[in-house]
């Protein structure tokens, strides 16, 4: 179903919490970093600053995404969250993977004495309180969301990128706070500060890990991902239920936007049904399907032969010069 006014504002509270927090952190990472000479830290500082704009992209994203639909762009502008969605998976792995990974070799090759680690130990502990309040937030309305689903199949099926998207940004943030308080203690305990540059590294690996993830899922829906299949099933169930439909021929669904569904239906009318009955029971089967399925921005229905729709199976899902036709 179509999500409610209180769902998308939850949304936003989600974004919105992840940028405030990540935009503190980082300048107190900075600051402990510039202080104590710390690669993983400065590490950490950078991989706030991706994640700050990325969510600013996000929330652009969301933005850009509700304006109605127009001539040019007759089923909404709703894919273009996903462009962003896209984009966000590029940054963290050209800009939060590959400076953790170049500072961390850097350090390396030129390790730097490092000064009393208690800044560092100051500012992990303040930003993982603060990562972690964001990381609740995320799982805690995914969770709300995915229903029965498990974790994985959950974000592969969401159509919002929105949501699993903070909530990857939020888990690899944890684990990049762990990896430097360890990196940053054994660096001190062992008195090598390249521990320390290794740990950066182990960062950059854990954000290039997430950020291929994340193109992944996200370039499923840029390109275009098919309803749930218990959304197609809804459809075919409504459809076959008139004494007039013969059979259901196929039912091919896209997502235009997290909330909005593309539904083209090819069916097999009776012969006794006149083109005046075949009209007004597409009517009605639209406005059953509105009221089962909100999320349907757009229903193509399209009376066609059995044996016809058998031979055009690989045809696209809305053909241009589909007759008898209906759009809501």
């Amino acid at each position: 179903m179509a999500k409610t006014l209180t769902a998308r504002i939850k949304d936003d509270i989600v974004l919105y919490g992840a940028l405030a927090a990540n935009l503190g952190i980082g300048v107190a990472k900075f600051v402990a970093a510039g202080m104590t000479g710390s690669s993983s830290m400065l590490t950490e500082g950078f991989h706030s600053v991706v994640d700050s704009g990325n969510q600013v992209l996000l929330l652009y994203g969301q933005k850009k995404a509700k304006r109605p639909a127009d001539e040019a762009h007759p089923f909404g502008y709703g894919r273009e969250l996903y462009f962003w969605a896209f984009v966000v998976a590029i940054l963290i792995f050209a800009i939060g993977a590959g400076v953790s990974i170049f500072e961390g070799w850097r350090h390396i090759q030129q390790p730097e004495p490092l000064t009393s680690p208690t800044i560092n130990y100051v500012v992990l502990a303040i930003s993982f309180a603060l990562e972690g309040s964001s990381w609740t937030i995320a799982v805690r309305e995914f969770s709300k969301s995915k229903g029965d689903m498990g974790w994985w199949q959950a974000i592969h099926r969401s159509k919002d990128p929105a949501g699993f998207i903070v909530l990857f940004e939020d888990s690899a943030a944890l684990a990049g706070l762990v990896i430097a308080g360890i990196g940053i203690w054994a660096s001190h305990a062992f008195n090598d500060p390249r521990i320390d540059g290794a740990a950066s590294i182990a960062i950059g690996l854990i954000l290039a890990l997430v950020a291929v993830l994340l193109a992944r899922e996200s370039k499923g829906l840029l390109i275009g991902e098919r309803a749930d299949p218990a959304v197609i099933a809804t459809i075919r169930k409504i459809v076959s239920a008139h004494p007039a439909i013969v059979s259901v021929n196929h039912v091919r669904t896209i997502h235009t936007a997290p909330e909005s569904i593309f539904a083209a239906i090819s069916a097999d009318f009776d012969d006794s049904v006149t083109m005046g009955d075949g009209e007004t029971l597409i009517e009605a089967m639209e406005s059953e399907l509105r009221v089962a399925i909100p999320m349907l921005s757009s229903i193509y229905i399209r009376p066609e032969k059995r044996e016809n729709a058998t031979l055009t199976s690989s045809a696209s899902p809305a053909p241009a010069t589909a007759q008898n036709t209906t759009q809501i």
